[in-house]
């Protein structure tokens, strides 16, 4: 499979042979799963207050013919708080328990829950060349909601040099993303209670940039609405398929997708270590029979 490179202008230049990690077959379920344990692993404890509903000063006897009891009353047998007592007279009222007002919660959440989840190695790494593939597919990637006319996904390595937040937009442009940067320019007010909770407001997931190497379009580049970069390294299923759905508006550098060819970055590794100690075992063996063969001999 083969790919134009792109310039900084936007023209298009020579043609570039695509790693196999593009040639992955995509598979919508495994890149919902890696995203499910993303989800789960950068979600923050919560739990309720630990005297909540508890601090109420509520009793009630369970002996007959005690005063303050709720034995010949006609009421249930809940803990309940005195308002106010007049001789033998009192006046009280349900708390403590669930049920009750301002009465605690039966089974609240705990902080303590572990909500993570876990994943296979081999299976993370699948579901990454998996969405990987998909930033390619220029069907799966308008049905994402990105707006362009041609997908040009390759870029000039130069573009990882760009410093000016004003240069990248440039660039934009030269690509014909015009729509594409008005779409994600938007920005809308939560409806509901997040709009309290440090969400307020809603934006749209425009492109991402996949860089060799640390360089200045790093910053230059995350300051626009929606817009996100990352190293080929450290590349994941949030970044390249957000929400679970695959096919992102994804631009790589030259150098990134040498890189990615190169290293054969998401593909199963041999351990080094291992192949170390079998090395050394392989050696003991047989040092300890020659030994015998010697004494044998002998």
């Amino acid at each position: 499979m083969k790919a134009n490179i792109y310039s900084i202008d936007g023209k298009k230049g020579t043609t570039l042979s695509l790693p196999k990690q593009f040639q992955e077959v995509v598979r919508p379920d495994l890149i919902k799963k890696a995203n499910e344990v993303i989800e789960a692993n950068n979600t923050q404890p919560y739990g309720a207050f630990v005297g909540a509903g508890v601090r109420a000063a509520a009793e009630l006897s369970r002996r007959r013919k005690k005063f303050k009891s709720s034995y010949g009353r006609g009421i249930s047998r809940v803990p309940r708080k005195h308002l106010w007592r007049r001789g033998t007279q009192f006046a009280f009222v349900g708390a403590f328990a669930p049920g009750t007002i301002s009465g605690r919660r039966a089974h609240p959440p705990k902080s303590s829950k572990d909500m993570s989840k876990k994943m296979n190695k081999n299976e993370r790494r699948f579901a990454i060349r998996s969405a990987i593939s998909a930033t390619v597919i220029p069907e799966l990637v308008k049905s994402h909601g990105h707006r362009f006319t041609e997908l040009a996904f390759v870029v000039d390595s130069k573009i990882e040099s760009l410093s000016k937040t004003k240069d990248v937009k440039k660039f934009m442009l030269n690509l014909k993303l015009e729509e594409e940067l008005k779409r994600i320019s938007k920005k809308k007010i939560r409806p509901g209670k997040g709009k309290a909770r440090g969400r307020k407001y809603k934006t749209k997931k425009g492109p991402l940039f996949v860089v060799a190497r640390e360089c200045p379009l790093l910053k230059s580049a995350s300051s626009i609405h929606g817009v996100d970069v990352c190293e080929v390294k450290n590349l994941n299923v949030g970044l390249l398929a957000p929400g679970g759905t695959p096919g992102r508006f994804t631009i790589y550098s030259q150098g990134a997708i040498k890189k990615l060819d190169e290293e054969k970055l998401f593909f199963q590794k041999k351990n080094k270590d291992a192949t170390k100690l079998k090395k050394k075992v392989s050696k003991k063996k047989t040092e300890k029979t020659t030994k015998k063969i010697g004494a044998k001999k002998e």
